[in-house]
């Protein structure tokens, strides 16, 4: 019999519930390149009620929204700064580039989060040997930094910088339902400071498939357009819709177990010869260990541990992930750690 592992990999792995199927079965579509597919017509809508924004427009995929966005609110040439960890710089196939010709300004951050003052400075004001400075973008809940949080606060701090510059601000919000559950501040207070927002469902709320552009009414419609553009356009995709609001119905309180998992698997870990977690990033979701002490690149110590039923992935040369969901329990949590003390590196 196939010895059953526990999936630590991402929560991108996570597979529609049972009521979810259901919810899936029922669905009521028609095709939505004519905007007559009921079902995400329902969810866009809901999605936009709920982020009380103008309008939103559902995609494919988390890059796709992100790309769909920076080629709907730029002009080639344009420069775009972000931090240096982000997806959309790190795992959107050099999207930016490729799509909407941009620039892109790197800023090299401890936890992810640009303070707004490093921000201005690195604004390129009028010369005409300069790219032109004209879009921030920022990632909430920062993947690569360990699931942590940018506060709200410091995003306030950057739209006061962005208004006095003209600039523009787009939100990497994949797991801005984490940051949402982890701080008990509303998802609407979290993206009013920004032109242009992306939304994940296939994450931690679980849904298989599926992504929200949300903005304003006109940013929607041009990127309507762009999404045709890019081959994202999508026929009886009420199916998918459908459980998208399955999830945004029942899997949005519940990423307080997530979070809880991941605290418990964290300090589990650090208290592993070879195994250290910076805990103040255990905000969310995501656990990332260093393993430099054990004397192993993390590509090893990655095959040990599927080797022994717990799977990860490396996230650097001494760096390893992993990553609660809707698809592992506590029990699974302190199992991998049970397994994990019981190796020897």
């Amino acid at each position: 019999m196939k010895k059953t592992k526990i999936d630590l990999r991402s929560d991108t792995i996570t597979k529609p519930s049972p009521e979810m199927r259901e919810a899936i079965f029922n669905a009521k579509v028609g095709d939505d390149v004519f905007g007559d597919d009921p079902t995400v017509n329902l969810l866009q809508e809901k999605t936009a009620e709920l982020f009380r924004k103008d309008a939103a427009l559902f995609v494919p995929s988390g890059t796709m929204s992100n790309q769909l966005a920076l080629k709907t609110l730029s002009e080639p040439g344009w420069e775009m700064i972000c931090e240096r960890e982000c997806h959309i710089v790190n795992y959107e196939t050099g999207g930016p580039a490729v799509h909407s010709s941009l620039m892109i300004n790197m800023l090299t951050t401890e936890y992810g989060v640009m303070p707004a003052d490093e921000i201005e400075a690195n604004i390129r004001h009028d010369d005409i040997h300069t790219p032109k400075t004209k879009i921030v973008t920022v990632e909430n809940t920062h993947n690569r930094h360990g699931g942590t949080i940018c506060p709200l606060d410091e995003i306030l701090k950057i739209r006061k910088v962005a208004d006095k510059h003209n600039l523009l601000m787009h939100l990497d919000g994949a797991r801005l339902w984490n940051a949402h559950v982890a701080t008990g501040i509303p998802l609407a207070d979290w993206v009013a400071p920004f032109d242009s927002i992306s939304v994940c469902f296939s994450k931690g709320l679980g849904a298989p498939i599926g992504s929200m552009m949300l903005g304003s009414r006109d940013f929607i419609e041009k990127a309507r357009r762009n999404r045709k553009l890019f081959g994202g356009a999508m026929r009886q995709v009420g199916i998918i819709a459908a459980a998208a609001i399955y999830a945004l119905d029942n899997n949005i309180k519940r990423l307080a177990d997530d979070h809880a998992n991941a605290r418990l698997l964290a300090e589990g870990l650090n208290n592993i010869d070879g195994f250290d977690v910076d805990m103040p990033r255990v905000q969310t979701n995501i656990v990332i260990a260093d393993i430099s002490k054990t004397g192993k690149s993390s590509n090893e110590v990655v095959s040990t541990l599927e080797e022994n039923g717990v799977l990860s992935v490396p996230f650097g040369p001494t760096t390893i992930r992993f990553v609660t969901h809707l698809d592992v329990s506590r029990e699974e949590c302190e199992k991998a750690v049970e397994i994990i003390s019981g190796l020897k590196f």
